[in-house]
């Protein structure tokens, strides 16, 4: 089962002293962490009891059994609402091979971190590249590639 989970946020700092604590990194997905929805902690269900809005507008939830501070929370893929053509899980793009137009070979896409401004793939080779339309031309998720413009590769 746990192939099948997509991590939505990890469990962060206590909040108050009823068992509640912050996501970190938190899914924006719409009711991930409403009362009463199921997340996995570590592989095993468990049930959201509290869930509320903590400071900087962060999800504050407590479940309905103990979870060990940085475990990662997940719901299964299969939950997942469809997305419109052109959109991507960032988990989709883990792994895929990026590659610059004219075919020179980047690396794979070890993580997408969330930045401020925008998503930014980190490759496996060490570089890192913005999540944007500018930079990223094409995605193949059937063919496994990510084709990137010319320069975002070169060294500043």
């Amino acid at each position: 089962m746990a192939s099948d989970l997509v991590p939505v946020g990890r469990v962060g700092r206590p909040h108050g002293l009823d068992g509640a604590f912050f996501v970190e990194g938190p899914s924006d997905r719409e009711g991930v962490f409403a009362k009463g929805a199921e997340v996995y902690v570590g592989g095993e269900p468990a049930r959201i009891t509290i869930s509320r809005r903590g400071g900087g507008n962060r999800p504050v939830i407590r479940l309905d059994r103990p979870a060990e501070r940085g475990a990662e929370l997940a719901v299964p893929r299969g939950s997942l609402p469809a997305l419109a053509e052109d959109e991507y899980y960032a988990f989709q793009l883990v792994g895929l091979a990026v590659e610059e137009e004219g075919g020179r070979f980047l690396g794979n896409v070890a993580d997408v971190v969330d930045y401020p401004a925008n998503d930014v793939l980190e490759l496996d080779s060490g570089l890192s590249l913005p999540l944007v339309g500018a930079c990223v031309r094409s995605v193949d998720l059937e063919g496994g590639r990510i084709v990137i413009a010319p320069g975002f590769a070169d060294p500043a």
